[in-house]
């Protein structure tokens, strides 16, 4: 069964057409915790999402997404472009 967080991680390598080990080496990790991750079988620390979001290239609305499903709270936060000191932007 894999976790929420597993999915989204394979998603995000297979869009970037990455292979296990091509991430885990860049991450310095090996393909196998890759591997527990997506499926599951191991939850990644707050350290680890933001690494491989890192290596992933993934946009910050995602990498928060990918925090919430491994359990960790959102690193970002989402601003929209009606607040105050958003105006000049």
């Amino acid at each position: 069964m894999q976790s929420d967080f597993g999915a989204g991680l394979k998603q995000w390598r297979q869009q970037r057409r990455r292979s296990q080990l091509d991430l885990g080496l860049s991450a310095n990790v090996s393909a196998r915790h890759i591997s527990f991750l997506e499926t599951g079988r191991s939850k990644p620390s707050r350290t680890m999402v933001l690494q491989l979001c890192e290596e992933l290239d993934v946009p910050r609305p995602d990498r928060n997404a990918l925090l919430v499903a491994a359990g960790l709270a959102p690193a970002y936060a989402d601003r929209g472009m009606d607040e105050r000191d958003m105006k000049p932007a």
